[in-house]
């Protein structure tokens, strides 16, 4: 009888560990998405653990399992670095981009179940609420949450992990689109958002070609406003994917 105690006793005093860990993943994939953490910035494990309340040895695996998603860079006798973005880095994101788009979407008409669809439905009107709305991160995360979705509706191991690490840089780069600086950026926000729109409407109607070509074009209507993370206004050089 003691030994049952002693064992629900360990359990509950580790549940609260668990929750604080979750959080602290929440919380820095959050602020990675967003960019209140910088590109290649570094973590600071103590601090984190002082904030989330946990001790050093789970931090530390919470960093490794970033690490395997992408998120966080980790090396030999260095502090961990929120995952960087350099010129290599984002051409082979935006060659990679529409390869997965289109066959995690084309799969997604053909093996997405009503309640999938149901969902992202859902999904899609939040997205809508933050374009309409003035909270960037609310539209980048959406966004992000969106195309996920998609991945998790095709069903395949194989790509959602791919599909996984391309909307960390997505998100990243979703700053610039997400947050438009003139008409003809606001009016291309409104095209995406009508893509969207359009995929759920292909996915339901078991459209697969409808949906890998919608989703191609989605992925490019993007692609000029995110490079310009690479070259920044005023700055005049060529950029050829």
């Amino acid at each position: 009888m003691k030994s049952s105690v002693a064992e629900i006793d360990r359990d509950d005093a580790q549940a609260p560990s668990q929750d604080r860990k979750a959080a602290l993943a929440e919380a820095l994939k959050h602020r990675i998405l967003s960019m209140e953490l910088a590109p290649g910035s570094s973590l600071d494990e103590v601090a984190l653990a002082e904030e989330f309340g946990l001790s050093r040895p789970p931090v530390r695996e919470l960093m490794r399992h970033m690490a395997a998603e992408g998120y966080i860079e980790l090396e030999a006798n260095r502090a961990a670095r929120v995952a960087s973005m350099n010129f290599d880095s984002l051409r082979n994101y935006f060659l990679a981009a529409p390869l997965i788009y289109v066959a995690t979407t084309k799969l997604a008409a053909s093996n997405a179940t009503q309640a999938e669809i149901d969902q992202l439905k859902r999904i899609q009107e939040r997205f809508r609420a933050a374009v309409e709305g003035s909270d960037v991160d609310k539209r980048v995360l959406a966004n992000d949450q969106f195309h996920y979705a998609i991945g998790k509706m095709a069903h395949n191991p194989y790509l959602l992990p791919s599909l996984s690490r391309l909307l960390i840089d997505h998100a990243r780069l979703g700053k610039t689109f997400y947050q438009p600086r003139d008409e003809r950026m606001d009016e291309e926000l409104a095209e995406a958002m009508q893509q969207h729109e359009d995929i759920i409407e292909a996915i339901q109607r078991r459209d697969a070609d409808a949906a890998g070509e919608i989703v191609r074009a989605h992925v490019y209507l993007a692609r000029r406003n995110m490079a310009s993370y690479v070259a920044p206004d005023g700055v005049a050089v060529p950029i050829e994917f």
